[in-house]
């Protein structure tokens, strides 16, 4: 293989931009009470951005079974996003990207359930990681009361809906779907999403200054940027080693921006939660990635020592 060392760069810039994103992105309804649903709808048009590069030089897949992939993955992905910007208005960003961080655990289940697929050692020790830091969500919501809020509830459906999505992208990568055609389908999905924020809304809102549009648009480029930045990186550098990094340090980066501008000062039990979901979570990231390297290279023939 090529030693291309590139990856590292393009990683470092999605661990920034998604960090930096999920510690900013309340700050259009914080600072401006602009509706969560506009900023969605804002998101979604950003979308546009990385499918733009991720589809030069790919060749769009028309068959049906890409299709119905693709929209599965787009319509879980553009669902969570529409939930994650209601969640972020009632909730603490430092508490919720952690428990997103727990979606490999709903993919790995998925994997058990339906391709009957072993968990490796590494895979249980994250999914345990998981249920211990949800319990501690549970309990304390960062100022040392229990949890009573509905932002809980919104962010277990977002790591579910997230979850669901990765699983579906795996399975459309085994019937050859490529990356540029499953990131247009999911850019296509965000804005059939569109109409059903606007009518949540009761149609676009009007009075306010445009500095919360354009704070919305800024925050949200981070977003789609690191997502380009995500399949950079991931053409670029092992798998193994790109998912895992990435997957625990955007919300780590995300935690302590979030605690640094907010000036919270999260509990012990949620401390340790943290820790916990971003810990288990790249336990199974990594576990999945090896698990999938190892199986390629048995393909093709190759010793273990030659895993590329």
């Amino acid at each position: 293989m090529k030693n291309d060392r590139s990856w590292v760069v393009y990683a470092a810039l999605l661990v920034a931009f998604w960090g930096t994103w999920g510690a900013l992105s309340n700050l259009p309804t914080k600072w401006y009470d602009y509706p969560d649903e506009m900023i969605y709808i804002i998101w979604a048009l950003t979308m546009l951005i990385p499918a733009y590069f991720g589809m030069r030089g790919v060749t769009f897949d028309r068959r049906p079974i890409a299709a119905v992939y693709g929209l599965v993955i787009g319509l879980t992905g553009a669902g969570g996003q529409l939930i994650l910007f209601h969640a972020l208005t009632i909730g603490p960003a430092y508490l919720i990207f952690p428990i997103i961080a727990l979606s490999p655990a709903i993919t790995a289940l998925m994997a058990i359930a339906l391709l009957r697929e072993r968990l490796t050692t590494l895979s249980v020790i994250g999914l345990l990681a998981a249920l211990v830091a949800l319990l501690l969500f549970n309990i304390s919501d960062g100022s040392g009361d229990v949890t009573t809020g509905s932002w809980l509830v919104l962010a277990i459906g977002i790591l579910i809906a997230w979850g669901v999505q990765a699983f579906y992208m795996k399975k459309a990568a085994t019937v050859g779907v490529n990356d540029g055609t499953t990131f247009a389908y999911m850019t296509i999905s965000g804005l059939l999403l569109v109409p059903v924020a606007l009518m949540m809304m009761g149609g676009f809102p009007g009075g306010f200054s445009w500095k919360a549009p354009a704070l919305t648009a800024a925050t949200q480029v981070l977003n789609a940027i690191g997502a380009l930045f995500l399949v950079m990186a991931l053409s670029r550098g092992k798998a193994t080693i790109v998912a895992p990094s990435t997957n625990a340090l955007s919300p780590v980066l995300t935690v302590i921006l979030s605690l640094a501008i907010y000036q919270t000062v999260p509990s012990v039990y949620a401390v340790i939660g943290i820790v916990l979901a971003i810990g288990g979570s790249t336990l199974m990231i990594y576990s999945d990635e090896q698990k999938g390297a190892a199986s390629s290279a048995e393909l093709r023939g190759e010793p273990e020592g030659t895993l590329t």
